[in-house]
């Protein structure tokens, strides 16, 4: 039986759609990191060294945020795996990992490839998909092509010992085809969010045997992100009258898709969590859905979050304003509030939790921090 589609599955699906009917340098295999494309980004201020604006939204214009590459910080030294290890996936199938020496983790965000370095398992990753490219790990072979599609024969080429992925990657076949040629393959959650840090966390550790450094990483990282949510909830005004107004925009300009991310997206959980307020239940939108005019007037939002390739695809911000007239009549068209965020970024949750935050936060909040990078 297979899997019914998830909200990452959905993106996954766009994501590939969009790869496959363009052929632009903004989508598809140019999205494809080279092996020595690796990101450095810029460093944000952390939210308690800014000044919040008094009035936050009187800013003008867009502010791009990409992050610098991540500072991994493994749990401990390199663990001893226990193997074999034998574990129920959340498709419901007992899988038995008995070699961990050539591990593939691969989801549509890069959250488990980090993870595995995370958990000191790093040196054992054989390959990689579109999304992970940090320094440690952008010299390993593609196995993704087209964009997000996973290649049987990349990945087969590879001789991985177990693989590691979630729904939010496709085609499917790829994965049945994987398990007849018998390579243990573990579906994990791929649900993102603050709920689950610690068990997405804990699923890899288990299937990898070093259940132990999985509890610890995921322990601490339910730390950082309360940490980061306490400051947050020190500068975002407590009446949620007070909070910018926010939805998250899905675009591909050049293969006309256009999404609207709602309630039960992982784009909800992550606008509250930093501070804004997302309109999605206020206007009854639900998963993700084609945008429209009237559902960006109804939604009247105060500030737009994209993923910056998204907002690069149709030409920035006036690009964005030519393809939805009807958001210049919002408060975030007529102040050109844009926060965009790296696409790798903005929604893995996973070891960069905290620093998304972080960052989103100060976007929305102290945006004249991060001016070098706006059109204020």
């Amino acid at each position: 039986m297979r899997p019914l589609p998830t909200p990452a599955a959905c993106l996954a699906a766009a994501l590939v759609a969009s790869a496959v009917v363009a052929c632009s340098p903004v989508v598809g295999a140019d999205d494809a990191p080279r092996a020595d494309d690796t990101r450095a980004g810029a460093a944000v201020p952390s939210l308690a060294d800014v000044t919040p604006l008094d009035d936050p939204r009187s800013w003008r214009g867009a502010v791009d945020v990409d992050l610098p590459d991540p500072d991994l910080d493994p749990v401990g030294p390199s663990p001893e795996p226990v193997l074999p290890a034998r574990v129920t996936d959340v498709q419901g199938r007992d899988v038995v990992v008995r070699d961990v020496s050539r591990i593939l983790a691969l989801d549509v965000y890069g959250t488990l490839a980090t993870t595995v370095f995370e958990l000191g398992l790093g040196d054992h990753v054989v390959g990689r998909d579109v999304s992970s490219s940090f320094p440690e790990i952008a010299d390993r072979p593609l196995v993704t092509h087209d964009g997000h599609a996973l290649s049987a024969e990349a990945i087969l080429d590879l001789d991985p010992t177990v693989v590691l992925t979630d729904t939010s990657l496709g085609p499917y076949d790829v994965v049945l085809q994987l398990r007849d040629a018998g390579v243990p393959v573990v579906v994990v959650d791929s649900h993102r969010g603050l709920d689950n840090l610690a068990s997405l966390t804990e699923q890899v550790g288990d299937a990898l045997g070093v259940p132990d450094a999985g509890r610890e990483l995921g322990a601490r990282l339910e730390q950082e992100a309360a940490q980061t949510s306490a400051a947050i909830g020190e500068v975002a005004p407590r009446d949620v009258t007070g909070r910018l107004r926010t939805v998250f925009l899905y675009v591909r300009g050049q293969a006309g898709v256009y999404y609207m991310f709602g309630e039960g997206s992982g784009a909800d959980t992550l606008i509250e969590a930093a501070g804004g307020y997302d309109v999605a239940a206020e206007i009854g939108w639900r998963g993700m859905k084609p945008v429209t005019d009237e559902a960006l007037v109804e939604a009247a939002p105060d500030v737009l979050l994209m993923m910056s390739k998204g907002l690069d695809s149709v030409g920035g911000v006036d690009g964005l304003l030519e393809r939805f007239p009807a958001l210049a009549s919002t408060p975030a068209g007529e102040n050109e509030r844009v926060v965009a965020m790296d696409d790798d970024q903005v929604l893995s949750f996973g070891p960069r939790t905290s620093d998304v935050l972080d960052a989103l936060a100060v976007a929305l909040y102290a945006p004249d921090a991060l001016a070098g990078r706006s059109g204020s």
